[in-house]
């Protein structure tokens, strides 16, 4: 296990809240609390930004990614819109997660619930070499479900109204 300093800041209004933390000693994720007053109905269909009441400055090399947590997921259908949201090492401001309800009932939002977890992990950079022809593979130009099937074809595309 790799482990590496970030510092982290408090925002005003949140030094009542803990610091993210891993919930367990395997556990890849930490996990990020709501920073709100009070509480804040998410009804069905709906989205809304939560802000952490926290900033952090990763190490150049590394993001943090924002995921959903997989019990509210399952129990409410709950989940992060943009997953995964990507923290930039470069980023500065609050981090905010989007939470959307794919449930069909209205999901409550308290103070200091755990709503997301993040992720932090190195990154690579890609280095673009245009014009040199790409090595074949087995797969070839297959995709959208087109592994483990006999046939290369891809799937009839379904045409939209008015097309």
């Amino acid at each position: 296990m790799t482990e590496i300093a970030v510092h982290i800041e408090r925002l005003p209004g949140a030094a009542d809240l803990p610091l993210p933390r891993y919930e367990s000693e395997h556990a890849a994720g930490l996990d990020l609390l709501a920073a709100i007053d009070g509480e804040a109905v998410l009804p069905p269909g709906g989205f809304t930004l939560v802000p952490t009441g926290i900033r952090i400055a990763l190490p150049a090399g590394h993001e943090a990614q924002v995921r959903p947590r997989s019990g509210l997921a399952a129990r409410h259908g709950v989940t992060v819109l943009n997953s995964p949201g990507t923290i930039d090492a470069d980023y500065r401001g609050e981090i905010g997660v989007i939470l959307i309800n794919h449930g069909v009932q209205p999901f409550v939002i308290t103070r200091g619930m755990r709503i997301a977890q993040m992720v932090v992990a190195p990154v690579a950079r890609a280095l673009w070499r245009q014009g040199e022809p790409l090595p074949d593979s087995a797969r070839g130009a297959g995709g959208f479900g087109s592994t483990g099937v006999t046939s290369q074809a891809a799937p009839p595309h379904p045409q939209r109204q008015g097309e």
